[in-house]
């Protein structure tokens, strides 16, 4: 995906807030994978537009 330093961490901060609201002390890969895919989706709506 191509991701600068900052976007990186932009989506460790969504897979920790993600890890919180499951009640979950690590990041799982399913963390990680979600906040991947709201990135992706994110960037599909900015093409639209």
């Amino acid at each position: 995906m191509r991701l600068s330093a900052r976007g990186y961490h932009r989506v460790l901060r969504v897979a920790r807030t993600l890890a919180d609201l499951d009640n979950s002390d690590k990041i799982g890969r399913l963390h990680l994978a979600e906040a991947l895919s709201y990135r992706a989706l994110a960037e599909d709506v900015r093409q639209l537009a």
